[in-house]
């Protein structure tokens, strides 16, 4: 239950932030519609790929169909209020890796997968629904821009396999690993900390 739950929220926080970027953009309703969908369920189409699984999660479940499209409808209605909450979309992409890579991490474990490999899982299912939205928005990713991002979703995965060595309940080390990452990617914006550029001289 926890994890479904967990589940809907990133969808919740994805699709924020889909349709953050696509008002920005100016596109129309159709347009904003199609941008919070594919950030919402891109990194989670592209894992499921990965994994074998068919047809992919959002297939089977009409429920965050009909989550991404209300969520579209209230951000669109109250996006006003929403931007008294300072850089809101920094807010609702950093809450949505911290959920969605614990998502892939879970069904990186239902395959039978190594740490590993759970964690590359939950670092393409956090990331990759930015990337293509960042794409279609004519941006540059953020997970190839200096700012640390896909760094942070590996870090929750490492922090999560940690905690289950112990012998807590799973959601305690589901709510460490996804604090983990929200805050060390607050802190790293806050305090300007960043991975560092590689570039060739044009001399």
């Amino acid at each position: 239950m926890f994890y479904f739950i967990i589940d809907i929220l990133g969808t919740i926080a994805f699709a924020i932030s889909g349709v953050l970027v696509a008002m920005d953009k100016k596109l129309d309703v159709f347009g904003v519609l199609i941008i919070a969908f594919v950030t919402a369920v891109g990194g989670g189409t592209l894992r499921d790929l990965l994994i074998g699984i068919k047809p992919v999660g959002w297939l089977n479940a009409p429920l965050f169909l009909l989550i991404i499209v209300v969520t579209v409808i209230l951000t669109i209605i109250f996006v006003k209020q929403l931007k008294y909450v300072r850089k809101s979309l920094f807010l609702f992409d950093t809450i949505g890796i911290g959920l969605y890579t614990m998502v892939g991490v879970e069904k990186g474990l239902e395959a039978e997968l190594s740490p590993i490999m759970c964690i590359a899982l939950g670092t393409i299912t956090a990331c990759f629904g930015g990337v293509i939205r960042d794409i279609l928005c004519n941006e540059i990713p953020v997970i190839f821009r200096k700012e640390i991002y896909a760094t942070v979703c590996i870090l929750g995965g490492v922090v999560y396999f940690i905690f289950i060595q112990f012998p807590i309940n799973k959601t305690i080390a589901h709510s460490m690993a996804i604090a983990t990452i929200i805050i060390m990617r607050i802190l790293a914006v806050r305090f300007k900390i960043s991975l560092p550029n590689i570039y060739r001289s044009s001399s």
